[in-house]
């Protein structure tokens, strides 16, 4: 492993948590596609990307506004999937399922912002 984000176990966390979703939004109406579709992949493609661009040759300051960036689009999932269960594009299953990964990944990114003081 070249780089440093690599080893994060909550990078590799969050590129579950985007493979997750990108199969689940696959279900997806096809009126949805360039809406909800789009955005709730955006934003969990989003955690896994914002904690390797910080992650890779920056202060820690930095980083640690990398993570913020990813912590939201961890949130943002939250409510996409919020959005998709009121609308019967998934089931309680699927939504407990990525919520509980939304919410490890947000313990996780707090615990390595926090180790980053």
């Amino acid at each position: 492993m070249a780089f440093k984000f690599e080893k994060l176990i909550v990078w590799q966390k969050a590129l579950e948590l985007s493979d997750t979703v990108h199969q689940l939004t696959k279900s997806f109406p096809k009126d949805e596609q360039y809406i909800l579709t789009s955005q709730m992949k955006r934003a969990a493609d989003s955690v896994s990307l914002n904690i390797a661009e910080g992650s890779t040759g920056q202060t820690n300051p930095e980083f640690k506004r990398f993570l913020s960036y990813a912590l939201r689009s961890n949130i943002e999932v939250v409510g996409c999937i919020y959005i998709a269960k009121r609308r019967s594009y998934i089931q309680q299953k699927e939504f407990e399922k990525i919520y509980r990964m939304c919410e490890e990944i947000l313990v996780m990114i707090n615990g390595l912002r926090n180790t980053l003081n």
